[in-house]
């Protein structure tokens, strides 16, 4: 590194009249180095050139996979010697250091992100359990601004659920948000489309869709905590007769839950909540969730639909139909004219309508199906 005095000797000797070679002779500096140092008007401090590691080209790897799933250095040392990585252990295990350093830093940089009265909720699933029918889910939104909670629990997270559970949680909110907040669900947003069903069902009730930014979890903290609270404040260490037993149970949790002051706000979710200027539900039509599913009539003359089967009159059997589901009813189509309908089944059901059976008996007496008889 060159000092003041050695660069203010170098000006000296060349305002003089000494040549570059000379000063270079002289000093032991290159002649490259002489004149630049020639045209500075100060002593430039010295830069060392950024070190080269072997880890360099595997750095945006390490920091995606790391912050997305935070693995181990073990973990991820395998991964990118696959990739063609030679180096050692300790290098990744010292970038991990710094990647993690990083990640406090940020969080803690995280303001508190507080919302005006009806602005926004945020909601979320949570896998309670399971019993002899199955897995359980707990679908939770909370109001952002009063904390007010909603709590209601599933045996799916599928689309219709989560529309379900909304319209549950809307009426006993006495309105809408302005907006909801939601984690990267599939149900929900799938790449960088929404979910066609979800986004209709959005529109209809008139609120924005939002999802929080990737690798900031904290941005839906509140419905986090609540999700967090629900386990271990009503689910922990309480018994219940059955998955009716457990809703009912968590009805009146809810109720105390709401009537609480709340560590952060101070006051009760239910005085907040008062204040909140929610978007009414009167005057509008409840939303029904519609499902269309393309079908091809099968030889059977029956149509599948998840793991049901419905019949429809056997002169359509091999063409292509539309079957449009709801809650109440399942309508097969061809193309404007509804050829069948029937009430919705549970799964594994085989729903026939007799007069599609005497049809194709009719059919098959008369050899059109022989392969039946």
């Amino acid at each position: 590194m060159l000092s003041g005095e050695e660069w203010m000797d170098i000006k000296d000797l060349y305002r003089q009249g000494v040549s570059v070679r000379e000063i270079a002779r002289r000093t032991g500096h290159s002649r490259n180095t002489i004149i630049k140092l020639i045209g500075q008007n100060a002593p430039q401090p010295f830069q060392a050139q950024p070190r080269r590691s072997i880890l360099d080209p595997y750095k945006p790897y390490l920091q995606q996979r790391y912050r997305a799933y935070g693995l181990s250095s073990v973990r991820l040392l395998a991964e990118i010697a696959a990739q063609g990585y030679t180096g050692s252990l300790d290098v990744v295990q010292r970038y991990l250091k710094v990647l993690k350093q990083e990640q406090i830093v940020s969080a803690k940089a995280t303001l508190r992100f507080e919302t005006a009265p009806g602005q926004q909720a945020q909601a979320d699933w949570a896998h309670v359990g399971e019993d002899a029918a199955g897995k359980m889910y707990a679908f939770v939104i909370v109001l952002s601004f009063s904390r007010r909670l909603f709590v209601t629990f599933t045996r799916s997270m599928d689309v219709p659920t989560l529309i379900r559970a909304h319209q549950e949680a809307f009426h006993d909110f006495g309105g809408v948000p302005q907006s909801i907040l939601f984690d990267n669900m599939a149900q929900v947003k799938h790449g960088d489309k929404l979910n066609a069903l979800f986004a209709d069902f959005a529109a209809h009730y008139g609120f924005s869709v939002r999802t929080h930014r990737p690798y900031r979890p904290r941005t839906k903290g509140k419905v986090e905590r609540m999700a967090q609270y629900l386990k271990d404040n009503f689910l922990n260490g309480r018994t219940f007769a059955g998955f009716a037993d457990m809703a009912a149970q968590c009805r009146l949790w809810q109720i105390e839950a709401n009537g609480r002051v709340h560590a952060t706000t101070g006051s009760r979710p239910l005085d907040l909540w008062q204040r909140e200027n929610l978007t009414p539900l009167d005057g509008l039509a409840s939303y029904v969730v519609t499902q269309r599913h393309p079908r091809r009539v099968d030889v059977e003359g029956y149509v599948r639909v998840g793991n049901v089967r419905y019949s429809v009159p056997p002169e359509h059997v091999g063409k292509a139909v539309l079957v449009v589901q709801d809650e109440q009813v399942v309508r097969v189509r061809l193309g404007d004219v509804v050829i069948a309908e029937h009430k919705p089944a549970p799964a594994g059901a085989c729903v026939t309508q007799e007069a599609h059976i005497e049809a194709m008996r009719w059919l098959c007496s008369w050899g059109r199906w022989s392969w039946l008889s």
